[in-house]
């Protein structure tokens, strides 16, 4: 789970009669529905056999996350089936796990400013950070809680009562949801905390219910390394915990060591264990690049939140990223079942700000965000491009506001040549054609590339020479 240094049919458009525009940039246009905010999860996997119903889940109440939530039926969200979609809570990481990652710090004012664009998005909740770790967190804290008006504030705890107050008195308990961590494996137990099982329920409750006592609508049960817990841990945990009055119940694969097979098949037993008014988020870590495939394996199994950060920025390898989640379900909801509410034009410019701020460089070709990841250089991509964009481009750009980019490089081949000559009226014969070929195509060094627009000046510059030669 989080750590800290301390402790409804595929979308896709047929993309018919799309060409390269006037700047040689192509462009795709797409009606981009924006989901309502209000559709709730209806069916789970089925569930195995399981023990009489402990008192604890018949005394449970529904929490306001769930009293707020409308079916998806009663709001016609369905796939072509007419199966409803269930709507997949999204829990944006990047302020606190995000941050706490090396060179990644933000001040409090930048987090404000970062947490109203998150929030613009249409995400769920916004966690602030760890109020007990720093002042700055404190402060960062309550400056988003005072700001957010729809999506919830979120912060981090340890089972410390103390924790729990502060975090209380920073996001105070309107629209508060506050995650307490619980010790979730052997491993943590021994070498991390070196107290014994009894020794963290007891914490564990003791925090939950003070955070209850105080008012707090939204308590959720952030199970630390469940992933390499014991079945047996993990199980008192959750019942530890929805007894003290959590209201969610979260699943964390910490060290990112899960495979989708592995991590579905726990979220699917811990969703066994709590009752249906208890909700579960989960949170993966990228250290295998798993991340994304077992968070979607978690949705699988009966997830209703997920935990995750825009750019997979956070400790060690990262977190699952917001962008691969809510471009996957856009696409591919009726395949598992599910959707979002958030914007997906808008998650890249939300990106780029986050970027600045802790001035990380861009990757070149990180899914969907990658400078290059709408671009191609190759020459059979761009001969297909050139005749229908849907050749080669399956993800359409403008949906996550980018732009396809057709690059001249040494890989490039003679069509993006006579595409640019016909653009520019030129009448080239081709023996001058494999002339600027081998000059402009062939003769690029190692690496280098240009827009068509850079292409498109270099030849008429060259034609205009060849003219002026000639007279």
């Amino acid at each position: 789970m989080p750590e800290h240094a301390d402790g409804t049919a595929d979308p896709q458009s047929t993309n018919s009669g799309r060409a390269l525009d006037a700047e040689y940039i192509l462009t795709v246009d797409a009606d981009v529905s924006i989901l309502s905010r209000h559709l709730r999860p209806r069916s789970r996997p089925a569930r195995a056999s399981l023990p009489p119903e402990p008192a604890f889940h018949r005394r449970h109440k529904p929490s306001r996350i769930d009293r707020r939530v409308t079916s998806n039926e009663e709001l016609g969200m369905t796939d072509s089936t007419g199966r409803a979609l269930r709507r997949i809570s999204i829990f944006d990481t990047s302020l606190r796990d995000g941050e706490q990652a090396p060179r990644n710090a933000m001040s409090p004012r930048t987090k404000l400013d970062l947490a109203l664009r998150i929030e613009a998005l249409g995400v769920d909740a916004v966690e602030a950070g760890f109020p007990a770790s720093s002042a700055k967190d404190v402060e960062a804290t309550r400056l988003i809680s005072e700001a957010l008006t729809t999506a919830r504030v979120a912060t981090l705890c340890r089972a410390v009562r103390s924790d729990v107050e502060t975090a209380v008195e920073a996001a105070g308990t309107k629209n508060h949801q506050l995650q307490v961590i619980a010790t979730a494996s052997e491993i943590h137990l021994e070498h991390k905390r070196g107290i014994t099982r009894h020794a963290a329920l007891r914490e564990l409750r003791d925090a939950i219910s003070l955070a209850s006592s105080l008012g707090v609508p939204f308590i959720t049960l952030a199970m630390e390394d469940s992933s390499r817990g014991s079945l047996d841990l993990l199980r008192a945990t959750v019942e530890t915990a929805l007894e003290a009055g959590a209201t969610q119940v979260g699943v964390g694969d910490t060290m990112g060591c899960s495979t989708p097979g592995e991590f579905g098949e726990l979220v699917a037993t811990v969703r066994g264990w709590a009752p249906a008014s208890a909700s579960l988020t989960v949170h993966c870590h990228n250290d295998f690049g798993l991340a994304l495939a077992n968070t979607m394996a978690a949705v699988e199994a009966g997830a209703d939140e997920v935990q995750v950060t825009l750019g997979g920025i956070g400790e060690r390898a990262g977190n699952t990223a917001l962008e691969e989640v809510v471009g996957l379900l856009a696409y591919k909801s009726e395949v598992y079942g599910a959707t979002t509410d958030v914007k997906t034009e808008g998650m890249y410019e939300v990106y780029s700000a986050i970027r600045g701020a802790i001035a990380l460089e861009e990757p070149r070709n990180k899914a969907l965000f990658g400078t290059y990841a709408f671009a191609t250089a190759a020459g059979m991509h761009q001969q297909g491009m050139l005749q229908n964009p849907l050749t080669y481009e399956y993800v359409e750009p403008s949906r996550f506001g980018r732009e396809t980019q057709l690059l001249v490089a040494r890989h490039s081949g003679r069509a993006v040549l006579r595409h640019v000559a016909v653009q520019s009226g030129l009448d080239i014969d081709d023996a001058t054609m494999e002339l600027l070929y081998e000059k402009y195509v062939l003769g690029r060094a190692d690496g280098d590339c240009v827009q068509l627009g850079v292409l498109r000046e270099e030849i008429l510059s060259e034609m205009a020479g060849t003219t002026e030669l000639a007279r």
